[in-house]
């Protein structure tokens, strides 16, 4: 059973992490390229919030997987 503190942590630190921690593959692959294309986005700030909806999104995502799992 996935603790849903360390989905969390592991989203925090990385968006899609939490993901690969709950066992939701496809779903921690999309988040992860997501962030990353954000995140070279950011440079030019518009994708700031773009990269900050996909890191709330993943921690949310990733603590009800851990949670319901």
């Amino acid at each position: 059973m996935a603790s849903p503190f360390i989905a969390v942590v592991l989203s925090f630190l990385i968006p899609g992490l939490g993901q690969f921690y709950t066992g939701q593959l496809l779903k921690a692959i999309v988040l992860v390229i997501a962030a990353v294309i954000f995140g070279f986005l950011s440079l030019t700030f518009i994708g700031i919030p773009f990269y900050l909806v996909v890191w709330i999104y993943s921690m949310i995502d990733a603590y009800n997987a851990a949670k319901n799992e």
